[in-house]
């Protein structure tokens, strides 16, 4: 038998995003608004609701721009022998 089943979705509340992010409430709606984690609205009267996996893929996205900033933190920190690796060349008299 085909297994016909959604993935389970689970949606959280803006106060439960921003417990979990440590912001507020407005800045987790800017991150919805600004299309950085999936949010809509349900119910009657509509509430704002956000997709739990998209929080999960917002945090894996920041996690890898703070790797990228490091890296080029640690790039213009080095000097040009390190990054060559060789020492000081000297020209022939």
């Amino acid at each position: 038998m085909p297994d016909n089943s959604m993935p389970e979705v689970r949606l959280l509340a803006p106060a439960q995003v921003g417990e979990l992010l440590s912001l507020s409430v407005d800045e987790v709606m800017a991150l919805v608004m600004s299309g950085q984690i999936r949010g809509m609205q349900v119910g009657t009267p509509p509430r704002w609701r956000i997709d739990e996996a998209s929080v999960g893929g917002y945090l894996d996205d920041q996690a890898e721009e703070a790797r990228r900033m490091a890296l080029w933190r640690q790039s213009n920190a080095a000097s040009f022998p390190e990054l060559w690796g060789g020492g000081i060349i000297r020209q022939s008299e």
